[in-house]
């Protein structure tokens, strides 16, 4: 394993079980967002039967400690992607092929302030994700405004 999963595990005070390292190993080998569905389909050509509940659990565990990300997408269903990158950053979704960038942006300050200001509270966490295509996809794509139609109604 490339990275040091059992360690990662071990900071977050999760048991390192052969399910949670297969889940680690399979996103990060997959390098696009996956669904929880996608995740037990390659669990069960592995490790056998596996039932979704526990597949969904052990993605969250992961997500909460910061591990992997969840990505929410337009059409309100949840998947997760394994990012290498553990500093702060946020990420551009392509909706067509999957496929996730890191943007090395982040409009925290701003953001903190408004909240200050118009809601005198203050930020104490924060998630920004992009959706939309990426470069080889908006070339393929001859209405993207159909895509988000189609995106929103399913």
């Amino acid at each position: 394993m490339p990275n040091d999963y059992p360690q990662m595990l071990k900071r977050l005070r999760l048991k390192v079980t052969p399910k949670r390292l297969a889940i680690l190993d399979f996103l990060a080998r997959t390098g696009t967002y996956v669904s929880p569905e996608e995740v037990r389909n390659n669990l069960q050509d592995h490790l056998g039967r596996i039932g979704l509940p526990t597949v969904y659990r052990n993605l969250d565990e992961l997500a909460s400690g910061g591990v992997i990300s969840k990505i929410i997408h337009p059409n309100r269903q949840l998947y997760y992607y394994f990012c290498p990158n553990q500093n702060h950053h946020h990420h551009f979704i392509c909706v067509s092929c999957h496929e996730v960038r890191d943007l090395q942006i982040c409009a925290l300050n701003g953001m903190e302030e408004e909240v200050n200001r118009q809601i005198g509270g203050r930020v104490v966490s924060h998630i920004l994700q992009v959706n939309g295509l990426c470069g080889s996809c908006s070339k393929k794509e001859k209405n993207p405004d159909n895509l988000m139609t189609e995106l929103q109604c399913r």
